[in-house]
């Protein structure tokens, strides 16, 4: 299984030191004033809460493939998302998940760009109420885009967000899948009227349907996010150095 490359862009953001601060004085502290203790998302780094309500294996009882391709991550991305932890549980299953995820989001062809599915991504898992996908997505997209914004206002309110008609037309079919509509012509014409084409539709709806099953991974294990993921798209690493 080659390494799924997405995560290997994370190496070139860090966390800076004052990230966690008060947000009764006008700055952030996500783990306690955002995400709640009652949720049970807690992201402080010192949490004894576990990141799985599944056994999280040693690396040493993994398989050798499983543990190259965490190792790799880590190493060039600067941390191991969790979701690696928490799939390895089932190596079977986390050779399969991310064979996919690396088909659907490494694609070269078609007009979806890497920032155009870390969006729906973002947009589909905030409708599915899944703080992981949203919180780690949302960072690839600020990589992905340049954009520290977008991502945050499409979790918010995607109505309101400041997309382009391209964008909201491609996030409105995404929803549509998500929800789930009834998918007819006319959802597919919108499309077609911002230089969408039928492969770009399947391309959407299947990113979409694959966060679906993502997200509902994420709730059944309880997934927390990594503390990292805050600051990536935000803080570039020399400043964060500072």
């Amino acid at each position: 299984m080659r390494v799924i490359s997405s995560f290997l862009k994370l190496g070139r953001f860090s966390l800076p030191t004052s990230f966690a601060v008060n947000i009764s004085h006008g700055n952030w502290r996500l783990p306690t004033a955002v995400l709640g203790r009652r949720q049970g998302y807690g992201t402080d780094s010192d949490s004894s809460r576990p990141i799985s309500r599944f056994p999280v294996p040693y690396k040493k009882d993994l398989p050798y493939d499983i543990v190259e391709v965490m190792e790799d991550v880590e190493t060039k991305g600067g941390f191991l998302p969790n979701v690696f932890k928490a799939l390895a549980h089932r190596p079977s299953e986390f050779r399969a998940f991310f064979t996919y995820y690396d088909v659907l989001m490494n694609k070269e062809t078609g007009n979806l760009t890497k920032a155009d599915r870390e969006l729906i991504i973002v947009a589909t898992s905030a409708s599915n109420k899944c703080p992981y996908c949203v919180t780690a997505h949302g960072a690839l997209h600020r990589i992905y885009s340049k954009n520290r914004m977008l991502a945050d206002q499409v979790v918010v309110n995607p109505e309101l967000a400041d997309l382009s008609k391209r964008d909201r037309a491609m996030l409105e079919f995404a929803l549509a899948i998500a929800k789930p509509e009834n998918i007819t012509e006319t959802h597919f014409q919108k499309l077609e009227e911002h230089g969408f084409d039928r492969e770009d539709a399947w391309d959407i709806a299947m990113v979409t349907a694959f966060f679906a099953l993502a997200n509902r991974i994420a709730h059944l294990t309880d997934l927390r996010p990594n503390e990292e993921f805050y600051s990536l798209g935000r803080v570039p690493r020399e400043k964060a150095k500072e």
